[in-house]
């Protein structure tokens, strides 16, 4: 293990404890904190994939209710996770778990289109993970799920305003302090709302913000081809492909 993937093993245990200390109200009824219950699999991720020498930061928004949630990896379609990256391990149940939306871990029987897209993409550019990690690495801005009564996803920009102001606090320290460690040339955040986080958290220190389009299924843009749109910004970025 590289002293870089001990320095974001460091990083997220961190994370996960500052986070753990925040309080979420009406309509959030339910938290899903898989820093903590899906720890094995992150870990496993930093361990293995952290400390390649990506220079090119990819910043998602928050964890998906079938990716990251259920493998404890940023856009972590569980079938992606464990065949291309190489990744399974035990994963908890959160402490209080909606009913309509149970953690199954690897056992998981749903995808996660967002994820398929994102790491299909990356699989489809270089033969093996360590070769796209050398250039890239995912990083999700806030680690927390949060669900209403329904079992309906609400993002962290729906939030209350003083619960959201708390919340961006720890995570715009989370990603100066993950910046800080992998000197990155670039930081691209994957949809819109990591690219206005990264902005107002990341100091002009020699690193080009940029955004490119999310890979969500509730994208039109997205369903007409996102690896093509996706690739076109990070070559208006200067960001080279293979």
């Amino acid at each position: 293990m590289t002293d870089t993937s001990k320095a974001l093993i460091r990083l997220a245990r961190r994370l996960r404890e500052e986070t753990a200390e925040l309080v979420f109200t009406s309509p959030v009824t339910h938290v899903y904190r898989p820093l903590d219950y899906a720890w094995r699999p992150h870990r496993r991720y930093l361990q293995d994939y952290g400390g390649c020498g990506a220079k090119v930061l990819l910043i998602g928004m928050n964890p998906g209710p079938f990716g990251m949630a259920q493998s404890g990896v940023p856009f972590g379609d569980v079938a992606m996770v464990r065949d291309w990256l190489g990744i399974e391990a035990r994963v908890e149940r959160p402490r209080k778990e909606h009913p309509k939306r149970p953690v199954l871990g690897f056992e998981c029987p749903r995808g996660e289109v967002s994820g398929r897209r994102l790491w299909g993409w990356a699989r489809d550019l270089y033969d093996e993970p360590k070769a796209f990690f050398r250039r890239f690495f995912v990083w999700n801005y806030c680690p927390l799920v949060f669900m209403e009564a329904s079992g309906r996803n609400r993002t962290p920009d729906k939030l209350p305003a003083s619960e959201r102001a708390r919340l961006y606090e720890v995570c715009d320290a989370a990603l100066c302090r993950l910046v800080e460690h992998l000197q990155p040339t670039h930081l691209v955040g994957v949809g819109r709302f990591a690219y206005d986080r990264a902005s107002r958290a990341v100091e002009d220190g020699g690193v080009t913000l940029g955004w490119g389009p999310h890979p969500s299924p509730a994208s039109p843009a997205a369903n007409r081809g996102w690896a093509p749109q996706f690739e076109r910004a990070l070559r208006a970025l200067d960001i080279a492909l293979p």
